[in-house]
């Protein structure tokens, strides 16, 4: 009997670490296929400019070098997507023959555990692995190898999430085969000097990609919006609208913070991690939860291999011909990062944690751990929105602080048709009912508009009136 339950753990063990393997290689895919879903856009247009009549053709000379000029944007975008890919360690054997495994119970294991959402219409879902990279007690820092700031993700498992950002269709069609992945990623990308980037990375050869819909390209385009939201100066006016009243009220209500025993802020949902970065430059022990793989490799790179400001460039809102007010404002270059994360004053003790909010905290490890929680665009996120204030409130201490900022744009709302999903979505009324009953206290609130990923020249803007709220946890009383 007991050789059979290790047989039945060995297969189940081999399943999981299967399903990692083919989740992982679908968030590289995506990434790789990039390139290919922008030509195809660009393709488009030009088909679409050579049905013109002679006439109006005429009246747009300067289209043939504007689809030209796309080119070179794509082909600059992709240089930098490869060049964070070669600089990710998979912690998986990529090499795996995921495909050729034919045992008939890692589809039901796909199907129940791989949780795949459509996307709503104003929400940027990512699919993602769910897995600790980072699982400490809040006082430890995560295993720093030389100067990084944090270390890459692992994987447990899979699941999916989504983000705050309005979709612009692509009109890029899915990759239909494994030859078209192999060209497009055997494809040379050349930077803006002219030189071509090939990675040596055997886990990037084209032989073990998969084929992607077209969703998960668009979370690669998303990946880039949310880049200029978190590195670069032109996010900056959205950064004040969200960061900065957090962090001023972080400030606030720690005003003595001691250097030698820091108070620690755990930031759920954390990104692309420049509000994390900043809580630590306050002096806090800061350590950001995110679930997106595609987030955490973004974010690993550009926190643990920066080396200057401003030292890559890409082009964020040459997807959507929509809205532009010239062809000079949709092709503008943008600069990444706008600091150097490593100079930037972090408090030691700075990382950052890759899972399931729930699966990680929702540990007896974590009663009672953290000074502050601070959630911006995070809330809504949840099945249970319900069990999300529950774990917040079990982890802070008694007198600790929740700061939460955002709009309850729930992000299963619209999961139609899956009967095993569930999705609670509660007005801001009842929101603060449940946290009073959790023992939260609140102390301020106030109403700030604020865009989200929004192009800022863009002649349609979407804007959030979003709950801002200081809570603090009561104090138990003892007699």
């Amino acid at each position: 009997m007991e050789i059979e339950e290790d047989e039945e753990r060995r297969r189940q063990r081999k399943l999981e670490e299967a399903l990692e393997v083919k989740s992982l290689r679908r968030i590289i895919s995506a990434y790789l296929n990039y390139p290919e879903a922008a030509e195809e856009d660009v393709r488009r247009y030009e088909k679409s400019f050579k049905k013109l009549p002679p006439a109006h053709k005429v009246l747009l000379p300067h289209y043939p070098s504007k689809f030209q000029n796309l080119r070179r944007c794509i082909s600059l975008n992709s240089y930098f997507i490869f060049t964070m890919l070669q600089a990710f360690e998979p912690p998986l054997d990529m090499s795996q023959d995921v495909d050729g495994c034919k045992d008939p119970h890692l589809e039901n294991f796909e199907h129940g555990h791989c949780h795949s959402e459509e996307r709503n219409a104003s929400s940027c879902q990512s699919a993602s692995t769910s897995g600790r990279m980072c699982c400490s007690n809040h006082a430890e820092a995560c295993p720093q190898e030389k100067s990084n700031i944090m270390s890459n993700p692992t994987t447990e498992e899979v699941k999916s999430e989504q983000q705050h950002e309005p979709i612009f269709g692509s009109g890029a069609g899915e990759v239909e085969n494994n030859n078209e992945i192999a060209e497009c990623c055997s494809n040379d990308v050349a930077d803006s000097n002219g030189n071509a980037f090939s990675s040596p990375h055997d886990w990037l050869d084209p032989s073990l990609l998969l084929n992607v819909p077209l969703v998960d390209v668009d979370k690669v385009r998303c990946i880039i919006r949310n880049i200029v939201r978190d590195w670069a100066a032109e996010g900056e006016k959205e950064r004040n609208q969200c960061y900065k009243p957090i962090l001023e009220e972080l400030d606030a209500q720690f005003p003595n913070r001691s250097k030698e025993s820091p108070p620690a802020c755990l930031v759920p949902g954390a990104g692309l991690g420049r509000l994390a970065l900043e809580i630590s430059c306050l002096g806090f022990i800061s350590q950001g939860n995110e679930f997106s793989y595609y987030m955490m490799i973004c974010s690993s790179f550009i926190l643990n291999h920066t080396e200057t400001t401003g030292q890559w460039t890409i082009y964020p809102w040459i997807h959507s011909n929509c809205n532009s007010l010239s062809d000079n404002d949709q092709h503008r270059p943008v600069s990444i990062p706008d600091i150097h994360p490593a100079s930037a004053g972090i408090t030691e003790g700075f990382s950052m944690c890759g899972g399931d909010f729930v699966e990680v905290y929702n540990d007896s490890s974590q009663i009672g751990v953290w000074d502050a929680v601070v959630t911006c665009f995070f809330i809504d996120t949840a099945h249970n929105i319900i069990e999300y204030i529950e774990i917040i409130s079990r982890i802070l201490k008694e007198g600790g602080v929740w700061i939460n900022f955002g709009p309850l744009l729930y992000h299963f709302a619209d999961m139609y048709g899956q009967e095993d999903d569930m999705s609670i979505e509660l007005s801001l009324e009842d929101v603060k009912k449940i946290a009073f009953h959790y023992g939260f206290e609140l102390e301020k609130e106030q109403t700030i508009e604020t865009t989200y990923t929004t192009n800022p020249r863009s002649m349609m803007q979407n804007h959030y009136h979003a709950a801002f709220w200081t809570m603090r946890k009561k104090r138990t009383t003892t007699t």
